[in-house]
């Protein structure tokens, strides 16, 4: 591959998938899965509920950056034309059709996977820095379009007071705290379906093309083809992000669509680990928290913090937080084994 490559992943080995895990093993990944779950279920009560709702969407949002980036060796500096769109369609959706917030946000999900795939069947036969300006110059036009449907976007405006009614229960804003549980059925959705297909046969071809696609060409796999329906899922879990986003400010501005947006989730992907799939959550967490925190201290400098940040983890921590924990662990493990030994 030439151009941007993916650095500090690790090669593809289907063995480690295939082999079964040591009794260490499992009850490592056991510890795991009640650490994170209590995380993300007592979200709510540590921090303020609307700023744990921006985190789940942003990491959902991370979530499908890095399954196009960690997995698939694709960049993209216009993933937030998904997150956008999606959030246009789900208000629009909402406030038009009355229907439950739920079924706004699945539909603008859809929008955004239907937009996704002209623009992925143009991007995908470009690849390195092509494939992101592409990706880049498609989501601008975007922000374009709806800049000028002032009538239907509301413009500089941005589309306001949007419902998130379900099935005749109002939530409104002081009731953020029951809202995060209802949309967190939908952010632990999109999140397993990213997890499903990275542990699928079809994300054993995704991960072989990011580290070879001449040799995967040569075996018989359509290369654009996979890259085309990795773009394509990556948008759809992205618009249920965007819609999870929408609905729970009851806004959507002309900010989710803009290049800065896509260059935000990037960072978060890379801060919390490419190639790790929860990874991303980390990193949104992260860079949430710091943004909600240095905003309440009056702080203006919020880039410069974040942008350091980023740095860092680039020089020190290349395989991102959750990467780094990981391998540390990991080899911690191995040493303990082999004292055994």
């Amino acid at each position: 591959m030439t151009g941007l490559k993916v650095p500090q992943l690790a090669p593809f080995d289907a063995r480690a998938l295939d082999a079964r895990p040591t009794r260490a093993r499992v009850i490592w990944r056991i510890v795991v899965a009640l650490v994170v779950a209590i995380a993300i279920l007592g979200l709510p009560w540590w921090v303020y509920p609307p700023v744990a709702i921006d985190i789940i969407a942003w990491g959902l949002f991370a979530i499908s950056v890095d399954l196009l980036l960690g997995f698939g060796g694709l960049l993209s500096f216009g993933h937030a034309a998904f997150w956008g769109v999606s959030a246009y369609s789900a208000g629009l959706i909402a406030s038009n059709l009355g229907v439950p917030f739920p079924v706004a946000i699945f539909g603008g999900a859809i929008v955004a996977m239907l937009i996704a795939f002209p623009i992925g069947y143009l991007a995908v036969r470009r690849a390195g820095i092509y494939f992101a300006m592409v990706t880049l110059a498609f989501a601008q036009m975007i922000w374009f379009v709806a800049n000028q449907l002032k009538d239907v976007t509301g413009g500089e405006n941005g589309l306001q007071g949007v419902p998130k009614s379900f099935f005749g229960i109002g939530f409104i804003e002081t009731e953020a705290f029951y809202f995060y549980y209802v949309v967190l059925v939908i952010v632990v959705f999109g999140a397993w379906a990213a997890w499903r297909i990275v542990h699928s046969p079809f994300g054993r071809v995704l991960v072989s093309i990011r580290d070879n696609p001449a040799r995967t060409r040569a075996l018989g796999y359509d290369v654009e083809k996979y890259k085309l329906i990795t773009f394509v899922l990556s948008a759809g879990i992205a618009g249920l992000a965007g819609g999870v986003f929408a609905m729970s400010h009851g806004f959507v501005s002309l900010q989710e669509l803009d290049w800065t947006t896509s260059g935000k989730v990037v960072l978060m992907t890379v801060l919390g680990g490419m190639g790790t799939i929860w990874g991303g959550p980390v990193g949104a967490a992260v860079i949430v928290l710091l943004e909600d925190r240095l905003a309440s201290s009056g702080f203006d400098g919020i880039g410069i913090i974040t942008g350091g940040i980023f740095i860092l983890a680039v020089l020190l921590f290349r395989r991102g937080i959750w990467g780094t924990a990981e391998s540390l662990i990991d080899r911690a493990r191995k040493a303990v084994d082999k004292r055994r030994q």
